[in-house]
């Protein structure tokens, strides 16, 4: 039998490489798994209040364990607002891209934003909790929180934009103030029900964002208009017959 050619000889792979990547699939699993656990904490206790220590009672691991995989409590707390906010693209930003651009897709975010938030009232919300934690501070930490944030704020302002592009908002709309009035609709929910427990939050946050809809919607803008210039007609003074 003739041998392989060397230029057809398929180059096989140590079997100590195969085992270093599942060293490292595992590694990576655990470090999954330790931030998953570090977020479950964070929502109740806020990200200041995570610790080695807590996370190593947790996972039942030892604290060099859980150290070796971020080298710094400051790393954790950074993996979980990744986390934290991976998930909620997942949960509000991209299902919302399905809808046609403009009030139904500006809408749809909004729904979702809600459904999160209802869920994160027995909870809680890291971007508010952080955001109490770490308004008066410097550092990494405060840096990728508010990135989070306001990048979730540009998605929204981009929705804003689209919706004022396609005709559907007044063109005098200024993004910023109608984003700053939705963005404190949520603010006002967690507080009401989370902190004060004010039956109905929820309802009326939905009616405070229709409203906000109605008074921006280039539609009402319209059906007024007509109206004021009869108006001024009606004030004209008629002209005398001598």
């Amino acid at each position: 039998m003739s041998s392989i050619p060397e230029s057809r000889q398929v180059t096989r792979i140590p079997r100590a490489r195969s085992g270093t990547g599942r060293a490292l699939q595992k590694g990576q699993q655990t470090k999954a798994a330790i931030v998953e656990a570090a977020l479950g904490l964070a929502t109740h206790i806020g990200l200041e209040g995570l610790s080695i220590g807590a996370l190593a009672d947790v996972t039942g691991m030892s604290k060099s364990g859980v150290f070796a995989h971020f080298g710094s409590r400051e790393e954790l707390q950074i993996s979980v607002i990744r986390e934290y906010h991976t998930r909620f693209e997942q949960e509000v930003f991209y299902p919302a891209m399905s809808a046609p651009r403009g009030v139904a897709r500006l809408s749809a975010l909004f729904d979702n934003w809600m459904k999160r938030t209802s869920i994160e009232i027995d909870s809680g919300c890291i971007y508010i909790s952080g955001a109490v934690e770490f308004d008066d501070r410097t550092g990494p930490v405060r840096d990728a929180l508010a990135s989070s944030v306001l990048t979730w704020h540009a998605a929204m302002r981009r929705a804003i934009e689209q919706c004022k592009e396609l005709g559907e908002l007044r063109a005098d709309t200024k993004e910023e103030q109608m984003l700053f009035e939705i963005h404190g609709l949520i603010l006002a929910l967690h507080y009401e029900a989370r902190f004060l427990q004010t039956p109905g939050s929820i309802d009326r946050a939905v009616v405070g964002f229709h409203n906000i809809l109605a008074r921006y919607s280039a539609t009402a803008a319209a059906a007024k208009a007509p109206t004021v210039a009869r108006r001024k007609v009606s004030n004209q003074t008629t002209p005398s017959k001598e």
